[in-house]
C-alpha cells in the first residue's frame, strides 16, 4: 500500500505542472480470476503529449 500512495502522490506532483506545461496522470486497476486464485495488479504513470511513461504494481 504505501508503494502504490508514494506512486500516487508522485504521478499527482508531476501532473500540477510546476515546471511547465502540466501532464496528464494515468493510472489503472485490473483483477483477474483463474485456477489459481484471485489477483489484482494496477498501474500509475504520467502522459506529455505522444510520450507516457507508466510504472505496473
Amino acid at each position: 500500500m504505501r508503494v502504490i500512495g508514494i506512486c500516487l502522490m508522485v504521478a499527482t506532483l508531476a501532473g500540477c505542472g510546476a515546471d511547465g506545461q502540466p501532464v496528464r496522470p494515468t493510472g489503472g486497476v485490473g483483477v483477474s480470476v483463474g485456477s489459481g486464485g484471485v489477483s489484482v495488479g494496477g498501474n500509475v504513470g504520467v502522459r506529455s503529449g505522444p510520450v507516457t511513461v507508466s510504472v505496473g504494481l
